[in-house]
């Protein structure tokens, strides 16, 4: 069985668990809930936002039916046309955040019909359910944290006490034991003083950080092989993927008939702490529990993000990897409309698992896709591409902007950096200029043209802290006007 996940620091989690605390419950998230929250993150594509929305609602509506009409109602799954960089990806991955649905994105590409170098397709479900199971046993180690923190720190203050009086020289103890008397009562109850007072001093001492740097042993276990896989003895004649897939499953299988093993090893306490509370926590959490629920929700609530779609369609070439394209969706087909694949955990069911399949379609159209393919996606939605004015908005409001982040990033170094109105547009028309004239890639434009903006700024900020800058419509103009204006320059700059 997998790998048990660590357990993270704790202010990570209580951050994690404030940010679960306030979402939106479930049931309370209407589709239009869902794009005012979309909203936060991306800009326009409104009928893609309330086509994945409707999508995602229909999940949980689904949920509350009768087990007999639950199976009959399949999921309708989408397909997004559109330029790169409008936000397709965005948006499926943002709602199925917002519902907490195991997501997955995975491009077409990376898979060809069995026989041909690349994947199997069937390792998309694969991927997925490791993804649902590492998000849930994730939450249910930040769950029981607080507790297995605490059973940590007992197990510490038992290993430093030993220690320490081992550590003791041997005239002390012989001292120590000639104090106590010859009577085993009045001996058994010295003793037990004596630890009690040396686990408060110890309790005493962790609490206030004092003995983080001091060295202690402690016992870590490990499974029979004695540490991870490093993969480079099995599968030979495979591609790396499936190299990977097949020895990891051997591994497994291995690992779990194999007795488990442990040595002893002298960290810091701080490491100590850290390695202690991931024991308890995995003690705690039911690992086979996990896995079963983590099926279940991604059978369920699932959504696989098929990208660049358009790419298995076949060209007119007679050559090179188009040979396989088509077969890539002959193999898709089934797992999008419903199977069983196996994977290390078990069967898992598509049925009811949302595909969401996006593509440019630049050369190509949907009606080419092989027919069968094309009606498992009965719902279209189009992109549109971003405007200067779409631009000019993903620089100013969503909460994740790239302005934000980079006043965020420099602002760690004592740098306060302040982008005029005229500068944020100046960028927004630079951008759709160099995507007129070279590849439109949208709005990752705008992430080039910045980086070019605050590159100098970001490379001496030592030198500016303390200080003030204003980017105005000058400042970008100078570091990336003639960049811009020059097509050759932009070709290979931006």
């Amino acid at each position: 069985m997998a790998e048990k996940a660590p357990v993270q620091s704790g202010g990570a989690l209580n951050q994690r668990a404030a940010n679960a605390q306030n979402a939106p419950k479930l049931e309370n998230l209407t589709p239009a809930k869902m794009v005012v929250e979309l909203d936060k993150y991306i800009i326009g594509q409104l009928d893609a936002k309330r086509a994945v929305a409707v999508a995602l609602r229909n999940r949980y509506r689904r949920q509350l039916l009768d087990e007999e009409l639950r199976r009959e109602v399949h999921p309708k799954n989408i397909l997004m046309i559109g330029p790169t960089g409008v936000g397709k990806t965005e948006v499926a991955r943002r709602v199925a955040r917002i519902v907490d649905a195991p997501f997955i994105k995975v491009e077409a590409t990376k898979f060809t019909e069995v026989g041909y170098v690349g994947r199997d397709v069937e390792s998309i479900i694969r991927d997925l359910i490791e993804v649902a199971i590492s998000n849930l046993h994730s939450r249910r180690l930040e769950q029981v944290n607080d507790e297995a923190a605490n059973l940590a720190s007992q197990r510490l203050v038992e290993l430093i006490a030993d220690q320490t009086i081992l550590k003791r020289p041997a005239r002390t103890r012989r001292r120590a034991g000639a104090e106590i008397g010859s009577s085993e009562a009045s001996t058994d109850e010295l003793a037990e003083r004596r630890k009690a007072r040396e686990r408060k001093r110890i309790l005493r001492m962790l609490a206030e950080n004092q003995l983080e740097d001091e060295t202690i042993e402690i016992e870590i276990e490990e499974n029979g092989f004695g540490g991870d896989y490093g993969g480079s003895e099995f599968g030979d004649g495979l591609s790396s993927d499936d190299t990977y897939d097949t020895a990891q499953d051997m591994f497994d299988m291995l690992a779990n008939m194999l007795p488990r093993r442990s040595f002893r090893r002298r960290v810091p306490v701080r490491e100590a702490r850290r390695i202690l509370t991931a024991q308890e926590a995995n003690r705690l959490v039911d690992f086979d529990a996990v896995v079963d629920e983590a099926i279940q929700r991604a059978e369920n609530a699932g959504v696989v993000f098929l990208d660049e779609i358009d790419k298995t369609i076949p060209s007119n070439s007679e050559y090179g990897a188009d040979v396989s394209a088509e077969g890539v969706q002959r193999d898709l087909l089934p797992i999008v409309e419903g199977s069983v694949v196996m994977t290390r955990y078990g069967p898992v069911r598509t049925d009811h698992i949302l595909f969401i399949a996006a593509g440019s379609f630049h050369q190509t159209k949907p009606s080419d896709l092989i027919p069968e393919l094309q009606g498992r996606f009965p719902i279209r939605v189009e992109l549109q591409s971003l405007t200067e004015d779409d631009l000019f908005r993903i620089l100013t409001e969503p909460e994740n902007s790239l302005t934000k982040q980079y006043i965020a990033l420099l602002a760690t170094e004592g740098v306060e950096m302040v982008f005029q109105e005229d500068s944020l547009r100046e960028m927004a028309r630079l951008a759709t200029l160099v995507n007129s004239r070279t590849e439109d890639i949208g709005a990752r434009r705008l992430q080039t043209v910045i980086e070019k903006v605050v590159e100098e700024i970001s490379f001496d900020a030592d030198q500016y802290a303390g200080q003030t800058l204003t980017i105005d419509s000058d400042f970008v103009v100078d570091r990336v006007g003639e960049v811009a204006q020059d097509d050759d320059l932009s070709n290979f700059i931006l």
